[in-house]
């Protein structure tokens, strides 16, 4: 990709627009490994919302009076992307979908400002705790903004920010005291006052949520046509429609359904979901867990380098067990086992956190917790989609990408990746990358029966979002779509359906991502000379930008990049 520069009036502005971008969002930058704002958390009152949405309008004002210049194909991307990204939140400062209607976006702000500092050691642990002090001490008052922002919000909403207060104070109550243990250090009296303090402040904030907050109906769920178009076009960088989409998706998801029944009896099973219960006896002794995971991954970049995929880098990966002071906390928070490494931190290894498996625990615990991560979890989700060829693949060309936007937007943050525009590369590639491992043999019959479920939920996914945000599905209705045509349990549909609810046009992106990628590979291979490896190699060099913009740019005749 060419890092000339031909713009330098666009470049100053790019750089005006990140400055807003990390004062205004603070938790995000500390994901990011940008740590001027590490002691902060945002201010969502109304003079500090006002104040991000003004600077939107003036970034914007300011790119349109912008003077002529001849901007490198790089840096009109950034263009492109930052643009889309104010024209976003100008409809998410005035939408109810984020700080003035859902509680969670201050419960998810204010617990993961916090873990934020505690996940990864980009600074020595007793400078990034005096920052996690700085942030408790300021949770009461974002949580008072939500407060005085949320007078009334969908009844699943406000359910998900209670198990988030649950989930916090869990955390600050006695996680931080293991950490400080594993430090072999105390908290102070002034610390302890801090932590008190918040924990207080989660427990007020739940009170409230669940004696004061007036649930909505359902159909406040959605965010409507416009805004879904707005998303699709600025986002994801789409021209097809949602109701093109959700066509297709329908026609997804009843060929996945016809194939898993067709195909079932291929493995002594009567029903599909029969045949795929068989993976969960498939797991390894409890003592031999943590090895299985290196294990596989060891074998699917062995595999992976064989049939020359892609070039894999040098970024090193540790499966450990899941911190004991996040361990009560997790299951109530947003606490994923893998997130991006922080591009400008450059720590020289990721620790993905698994599940525990001790041997203390009782064996029926142990036994339930094993057959939830057996070998095919382990080589389908932690291995190929997250830890290797997939998510940690991407992230590292990410992180080098000579666009500006496309090193940050699919950082892991507090609710969700940084900026929308990075989620068809993101979640397109880590499902591409495991249809490239079916492709070379490295998954085993029933493996790639599985394949055909996950690519079903995929459908759903994108089925559900559009129909839930054009206001034609109930919560009811998405829970029953993940329920009964995709054979997910009641709790894991509704927790589905809950977040497709919170995130208008993220569901579909993982459909409209992997196909994106698929039709240009097709596309290319007609190419004379194609290599797939370099075809990999040159589509992972440009960051986390959406799918269809990056295909605009490789197909024969677009911009070269």
């Amino acid at each position: 990709m060419n890092a000339a520069v031909r713009a330098p009036a666009l470049g100053a502005w790019l750089d005006d627009f990140f400055a807003s971008y990390y004062r205004h969002r603070p938790v995000n930058a500390t994901f990011t490994g940008v740590h001027a704002y590490d002691e902060r958390l945002p201010d969502l009152s109304e003079q500090g919302a006002g104040d991000a949405a003004a600077d939107a309008e003036t970034l914007l004002a300011q790119l349109a009076a912008l003077p002529e210049e001849a901007p490198t194909p790089v840096e009109a991307l950034d263009r492109k992307l930052a643009r889309g990204y104010l024209r976003i939140q100008r409809w998410e400062y005035g939408s109810r979908h984020f700080h003035r209607g859902n509680p969670c976006v201050y419960t998810g702000e204010a617990i993961f400002g916090v873990t934020s500092l505690f996940l990864r050691p980009f600074a020595p642990f007793a400078d990034r705790f005096d920052r996690a002090i700085a942030r408790m001490a300021a949770i009461p008052v974002l949580l008072r903004q939500g407060c005085a922002n949320v007078r009334t919000a969908p009844a699943a909403w406000i359910e998900r920010a209670v198990r988030e207060c649950d989930g916090a104070v869990a955390l600050l109550d006695d996680g931080v005291d293991l950490l400080l243990r594993g430090e072999a250090r105390d908290a102070t009296s002034a610390e302890r006052a801090v932590i008190e303090g918040a924990v207080s402040a989660f427990r007020r904030f739940r009170e409230i949520l669940v004696r004061d907050l007036a649930p909505e109906a359902t159909t406040e769920y959605a965010c409507g046509d416009e805004a879904l178009a707005l998303l699709l076009r600025e986002g994801h960088g789409l021209e097809e429609s949602a109701d093109s989409i959700a066509h297709h998706a329908e026609d997804r998801l009843a060929s996945g359904e016809a194939f898993l029944r067709e195909h079932a009896a291929a493995f002594g099973a009567g029903r599909w979901s029969d045949a795929l219960a068989q993976l969960v006896e498939r797991h390894p002794p409890a003592e031999r867990y943590y090895a299985r995971f290196a294990e596989v991954w060891t074998a699917a970049r062995a595999a992976a380098e064989a049939h020359s995929l892609v070039t894999w880098p040098d970024a090193p990966i540790r499966y450990v067990a899941q911190p004991a002071w996040a361990r009560r906390a997790a299951p109530s928070l947003y606490f994923l086992a893998y997130r991006s490494p922080a591009p400008f931190d450059h720590l020289s290894i990721t620790d993905y956190l698994v599940r525990p498996v001790d041997p203390e625990m009782p064996p029926d615990e142990q036994s339930r917790r094993l057959r939830d991560a057996n070998d095919s979890v382990i080589k389908l989700n932690h291995v190929i989609h997250h830890g290797g060829l997939g998510h940690h693949v991407q992230n590292w060309y990410a992180a080098r990408a000579v666009s500006r936007i496309g090193q940050v937007a699919a950082v892991d943050c507090a609710c969700r990746i940084g900026m929308f525009c990075g989620g068809t590369m993101a979640e397109g590639w880590a499902c591409y990358a495991t249809d490239l491992m079916e492709e070379i043999g490295f998954l085993e019959p029933l493996e790639r029966y599985a394949q055909v479920h996950a690519r079903t939920r995929m459908a759903a996914r994108a089925l559900v979002d559009v129909h839930l945000h054009k206001g034609r599905m109930t919560l009811d209705d998405a829970v029953a779509v993940y329920r009964d045509r995709v054979g997910m349990a009641p709790a894991a549909a509704r927790a589905e359906a809950v977040k497709n609810s919170m995130f208008p046009g993220a569901a579909l992106m993982y459909l409209a991502g992997t196909e994106g990628i698929h039709a240009l590979r097709r596309a290319m291979t007609a190419r004379l000379g194609f290599d797939l490896r370099a075809f990999h190699d040159r589509l992972l060099s440009f960051g986390s930008v959406p799918v269809a913009l990056i295909a605009s740019a490789m197909q024969p005749g677009g911009v070269e990049v």
